[in-house]
Parts: structure tokens; C-alpha cells; sequence
């Protein structure tokens, strides 16, 4: 009698329990197409090249069932500066993006590194530029609790800019 309740409640546990659900890249052509996407769409501004500007930018956007971003919410940046060309970035992606079957409306997070490449020589103009910028920054961060619900993270995108010498 034992055994068969043992195998009976092995039997509900073992039917109960369902193995996480495969879902597929959610942007159209997989990872290293989204990567691309934003690299060649992200623009940035000779205000930030000015500047030389540097930092972090995360977002949470909603996506329908025809891939159009419904609405974008600033978790965090380091600069207003640096969220203006993602936000214009992620607008450009709208009809792309494909949300996992049986759902209306689907949340991402998508973080994204702005950052220039170093020059070969040492340059102090570069250096105060630099400090001045992270002296000046003014960034945009939450006061107040942000639900997740069920978002996914994406990967993040590195974007990569020459400062004028």
C-alpha cells in the first residue's frame, strides 16, 4: 500500500512539474542580428562626441503581437544626454521584435555601454574632457519602486565612438 502511494504522488509531482518553456531570440535574425541592428541604428550625437561622454543607459520597453514597442521606460542612465539616441535606436526597431506565443504584450530590458575608443597616445585634453564630463553628469535613475513582472534581459549592446583628436 505504501508503494503504490509513494508511486501515485511521484506520479503527480513528476506531472505537475513542467520544464521551463524554450522560447526563441525575440528579435528577428537572433542575437547577433539585434546587436548589429542597434550598432549600425544607434547614432551618436556630436554632443556626446563634444563631450565625451560615457555611461550606461537601461531600458524597459513593452513589444505587441505585431513587434511594436508600445511603451519605454527609463530605468537608468548616466547622462540625459546618452538616453536621447536610444530611445531613437529603439523607436527605428519597431515590427521587429517577436514575443513569445500566447501573450498580448511582452516587457524587455535591454541594457546598453556607450563609451569612445582611447586613443593610441596619451592626450590631457581628452583626460579633462573626461573628468569633466563625470563631474557634470546628471543622471536619470528611479525614485521609486519599478514592478519587472515578467521581463526578459537582453543582452547589451556596447556602442563604441572615435573622439576628434
Amino acid at each position: 500500500m505504501k508503494r503504490i502511494t509513494l508511486s501515485i504522488i511521484a506520479l503527480l509531482i513528476s506531472v505537475s512539474c513542467f520544464a521551463q518553456e524554450e522560447i526563441a531570440f525575440p528579435f528577428q535574425g537572433g542575437k547577433d542580428a539585434m546587436i548589429k541592428f542597434f550598432k549600425d541604428s544607434l547614432v551618436v550625437s556630436q554632443d556626446i562626441i563634444q563631450k565625451k561622454a560615457v555611461g550606461v543607459v537601461m531600458f524597459k520597453f513593452t513589444a505587441d503581437v505585431k513587434g511594436n514597442i508600445k511603451k519605454t521606460i527609463i530605468y537608468y542612465a548616466d547622462d540625459a544626454l546618452l538616453a536621447i539616441p536610444v530611445i531613437e535606436a529603439i523607436k527605428k526597431s519597431n515590427h521587429k521584435w517577436v514575443i513569445p506565443n500566447h501573450e498580448k504584450a511582452h516587457d524587455y530590458i535591454m541594457p546598453f555601454y556607450i563609451r569612445y575608443n582611447l586613443p593610441e597616445t596619451p592626450d590631457a585634453d581628452l583626460q579633462k574632457a573626461a573628468y569633466d564630463n563625470y563631474r557634470n553628469k546628471r543622471p536619470i535613475f528611479p525614485n521609486n519602486q519599478i514592478p519587472l513582472d515578467m521581463a526578459t534581459l537582453l543582452p547589451a549592446i556596447t556602442i563604441n565612438y572615435d573622439v576628434a583628436p
